[in-house]
């Protein structure tokens, strides 16, 4: 009676019959005879794991169904930083439900992911015009995370080392923002000292300040009263805003705002109870080498033509490492693109209409209000209103509205300070039926009609009103109808090259199939439709969705305690190393601060050490790739009374099982250190190995590597850890849900980008446990695989004892003098090809990592291409055809170059653009050819242009 459509035949790309031709190229019998070649058998599981029976697809999605019906998506009138609005349905089915913009990888290879480029440039603009500060970056994780960047950011800048203090407006920011600030803040030793507007700091130990306008409870303040105050006593400022109250109020960078942040959740993108959500971050121009996350610029390409590129791409932490100026590896780029393509779809009139609307109503119900004996707290607000009960002719409480709203499947809440008052967040979803509803709860009696009739005194003075124009570049007012809305969402997703194409065979990025079946419940209102700080009676459905990933990874990974909190998986090694930090201080232990990280380790992990309070101290590795254990052992008992913990990628960013992980882990333990295990390539372990058995202490889960988040084109991720029992009680905590935690919140949200989790649900409850384990064995064979098919052609730069590699193989391109390993990269476009990770971990060379969804056809079409690019490289070092004149320096190749009249070049336009047969019947066009990275970075230009300057070009 089983259904015989088995999810995992679907999953894993080679076929039975493939998997056995691998085999036998690689000499093995079957699966196991390789794995024991892969990995030493003192390092496997000691016993399977205890996971669900595999369902198929169309049962996991019933199971799920049932599941959401558990969830109440009622109205949500909570503000806080998060509020319903429209997406509109081009945009939901052509970029949020659509792999072409779903499944692409972070755009470091940027001639063939320009649309992406050009969609984020218009993020930028989007954030400069409203906040009118000079340059905003490509997105960050969330607004209270962003807060925390500034706050990073003017303290490594500030002129007086000797201020270490923080100044935050506490009446008015979010709760959850300062919890997290307050959480980043103590590991660098920054003090956050709470005040209010009232009495502002002198500046004697103050660097910054943080006010947030719109408060949390809704009251605009006039920042271009406070701000000059501030500055008059040399403090930096932070403003935290709200993108849809700007299109109405007066610009932070007017008022001279140093930085400013938010979220852009409130344009087009769902509530997901949490996430995912793109925050922004504004800021002068004289941050723009300091600015955290990334930064899209325009250049040149070598023919002229503007192309789009990531600026300034040295500031980022796994180039500078412990230097970098943050550690934030995943933005929200997908998210960043809806908030971008929403107002593009509305343009500036659009924006400013539904912004005028959300107040107007907001206006109406003030007004009805106060005409009725209640009292506002603050008469100049945008959408938020705070209403005072114990001053109102009615002596009902805010616990029995809330109550009543309730019943009308309304939620409503009271302010920030927990006093007897009412707080209303209307948004675009708001209309007179809600409003004669939320009117009732006050017994203040209105109909529909008389709202159409009726003026109103509005919330906003004159003075605190917006006046310029803004958004007045040509993308944002030229899509007027959804045929061209659809037709430019189209374009740019014809210039990215996404796993809808092709493989991505990128090292330590794990581009796997983002099943459809797995992305379809992220839609369902059930699971998008709910704000993140309802009751808990309203989010049943997520409680057991939570529980149930908690125990699959617990298991899976063999510890005690995960935490799904961190939305990203530097957020991850940030939460992992303060579980640590914490329990070191628990047990007395002030002085543990030093980190030890092999020179293997992920790129991320320096940058995050860093930001949680700790010193680096760099361990080599030795010609194999192994961590050198002497080197270890000498440092770990050099700094015994300092050690806090060691950081170590596994398998190692080298692609090999090390040995001696085992005693690895017991020297750094006799020293009194713990181990943090980075968990970037666990798709080479699930199933294989536990980490906890290793002796490791903690290790973060990227679930958009080895559990199918896809990457987002640079976002969204999660990067929940998991820790051994003595560390839960240092699992991060949230003022919203868990009072108990010793450690404080690293996301905005409880459960950060909450709704994304129903992917890794669907994809451990459609594998199993034994699919997962057959996963992680194809993705070790398909690496082998061609490791095999490669080395004699490019050397493999580090194998294991049996002369294996992992789930990924690092083909060495030092020996070649004349071809760089950025033309091979560029070349690979012209076969249609994503490059994989270039010079890193180690420079000239590329890091392959094919994973286990990738067919044997596939696999011999990138193989086919390396060797096809090997002959050519072969032409150039012998000297039989220049370098200027070979297609490697010249590619990636364009259809303006294979039409164009002139070509000079001594090999021809076929081997040019149609240099393998596939080519010819499947093309994917570069829309540009090489860029020129240097005129960008020197020439920096982070938005698009304005009408003038389109005009004089």
């Amino acid at each position: 009676m089983e259904h015989p459509d088995k999810f995992v035949n679907r999953h894993i790309g080679p076929s039975g019959s493939e998997i056995k031709q691998m085999q036998e190229v690689l000499g093995v019998s079957d699966l196991p005879e390789l794995i024991d070649q892969v990995i030493p058998s003192p390092l496997k599981r000691s016993v399977e794991m205890n996971l669900p029976i595999a369902m198929s697809e169309h049962e996991a999605l019933d199971k799920l169904r049932r599941l959401a019906k558990k969830n109440l998506p009622k109205r949500s009138l909570l503000g806080l930083g998060y509020y319903d609005c429209h997406i509109p349905p081009v945009i939901q089915r052509n970029v949020f439900e659509n792999p072409g913009w779903y499944t692409q990888y972070t755009p470091y290879q940027a001639e063939i992911a320009q649309g992406r480029l050009e969609a984020l440039l218009n993020f930028q603009t989007l954030i400069t015009e409203l906040t009118r500060m000079d340059i905003a970056n490509a997105s960050l994780l969330d607004e209270a995370t962003a807060a925390a960047e500034a706050i990073s950011m003017l303290f490594a800048k500030r002129r007086d080392k000797t201020k270490k203090t923080v100044w935050v407006d506490s009446t008015s920011i979010l709760p959850q923002t300062l919890s997290v600030i307050k959480t980043r803040a103590i590991p660098l030793g920054i003090t956050i000292a709470e005040g209010n507007l009232d009495r502002l700091p002198s500046g004697k130990d103050e660097f910054a300040a943080i006010i947030s306008s719109p408060s949390a409870d809704g009251k605009v303040h006039d920042i271009g009263t406070i701000l000059p105050s501030l500055k008059k006593n040399a403090i930096k400022t932070i403003v935290c805003s709200d993108l849809l109250a700007l299109c109405l109020i007066k610009a932070p960078g007017e008022s001279g705002a140093d930085v400013v942040v938010g979220s852009t959740q409130r344009f087009g993108q769902p509530l997901g109870f949490g996430g995912p959500h793109a925050a922004f971050f504004a800021t002068k121009d004289e941050y723009k080498r300091n600015l955290p996350g990334r930064l899209v610029g325009v250049s040149v390409d070598k023919e002229g033509r503007t192309a789009y590129r990531l600026a300034l791409q040295t500031r980022e932490q796994h180039i500078r490492r412990e230097k970098a100026t943050s550690n934030i590896c995943t933005a929200q780029v997908l998210l960043a693109i809806m908030a971008s393509m929403y107002a593009i779809y509305h343009g500036p009139t659009g924006l400013r209409k539904i912004a005028e609307r959300v107040h107007t109503i907001a206006s109406l119900c003030a007004d009805c209000l106060k005409k009725s004996g209640f009292h506002l707290k603050s008469d100049q607000f945008f959408d938020t209103i705070e209403v005072i009960l114990n001053g109102g002719k009615d002596t009902i409480s805010a616990d029995e509205i809330i109550a009543k709203a309730s019943d009308q499947e309304i939620n409503l809440r009271k302010p920030v300070d927990g006093s007897d008052a009412i707080v209303i967040a209307f948004d675009e979803k708001s209309d007179s039926r809600e409003l004669t509803k939320i009117l009732g709860l006050f017994s203040v009696k209105m109909s529909s009609s008389e709202f159409t009739s009726m003026g109103c005194e509005k919330g906003l003075s004159p003075s605190l009103r917006r006046q310029d124009k803004f958004l007045a570049q040509d993308v944002f007012n030229s899509h007027t109808s959804e045929t061209q809305m659809l037709r430019y969402i189209k374009k740019l997703e014809s210039r990215d090259l996404s796993l809808a194409f092709s493989m991505i065979p990128l090292g330590s990025c794990t581009m796997k199939l983002n099943a459809t079946s797995e992305m379809f419940p992220v839609s369902w209102p059930e699971w998008a439709g709910l704000h993140p700080f309802i009751p808990d009676a309203q989010w049943e459905g997520y409680q057991t969705l939570f529980e149930n990933l908690d125990n699959w990874l617990c298991e899976i990974t063999g510890f005690s305690g995960v935490s799904l909190q961190p939305n990203a998986g530097s957020q991850g090694e940030f939460a992992g190393l303060l579980a640590i930090r914490e329990y070191h201080l628990s047990r007395g232990n002030t002085d543990r601060n030093i980190c030890l990280i092999p020179t293997s380790a992920h790129g991320t992990n320096p940058a995050s050490a860093v930001m949680a309070g700790m010193s680096v101290v760099s361990i080599k590795c030795d010609d194999n790739g192994n961590i050198d254990i002497d080197d270890l052992s000498h440092k770990a008992e050099k700094h015994k009374d300092q050690l806090s913990a060691l950081m170590i990628t596994y398998p190692s960013t080298h692609g090999v099982f090390e040995e001696s992980i085992k005693d690895i882990c017991e020297i750094v333990h006799r020293f009194g250190g713990q181990v943090y295990m980075d968990g970037a390539n666990l798709n080479a372990l699930v199933g294989l190995c536990s980490p906890k058995e290793f002796g490791t202490d903690v290790c973060h889960i990227n679930l958009h590597k080895t559990f199918c988040i896809p990457h987002g084109g640079g976002g969204p991720g999660m990067g929940p850890i998991a820790v051994a029992e003595h560390l839960v009680p240092f699992l991060p905590g949230h003022p919203h849900k868990d009072h108990e935690s010793q450690t404080g919140p690293v996301s905005a949200a409880p459960f950060s980008s909450a709704s994304i989790l129903v992917i890794p649900w669907m994809y451990i409850q459609m594998m199993g446990g034994s699919g997962l384990t057959s996963a992680t064995e194809v993705a070790i064979l398909s690496a082998n695989y061609i490791a095999h098919r490669l080395e004699e052609y490019y050397p493999i730069l580090y194998k294991g004892k049996n002369g294996r590699v992992a789930h990924e193989c690092i083909l060495d391109l030092r020996q070649f003098n004349k071809v760089t390993v950025e033309d091979v990269a560029k070349r690979l476009m012209d076969y249609g090809f994503h490059a994989p990770t270039v010079s890193w971990p180690v420079a000239n060379t590329l890091m392959v990592e094919p994973t286990e969804s990738e067919s044997l056809m596939e696999l011999d079409r990138f193989c086919q291409a390396m060797i096809s690019i090997r002959e050519e490289i072969d032409k150039v070092e012998a000297g039989r055809i220049q370098p200027d004149q070979s297609p490697l320096k010249n590619a990636p190749h364009t259809a303006s170059q294979l039409i164009a009249n002139e070509w000079g070049r001594e090999y021809s336009k076929q081997v040019a653009v149609y240099p393998c047969d596939w080519t010819k019947d499947h093309k994917f066009w570069p829309a540009v050819s090489r860029i020129d990275n240097v005129y960008g970075d020197r020439n920096p230009v982070c938005t698009c242009p304005s009408v003038e300057e389109f005009a004089d070009s």
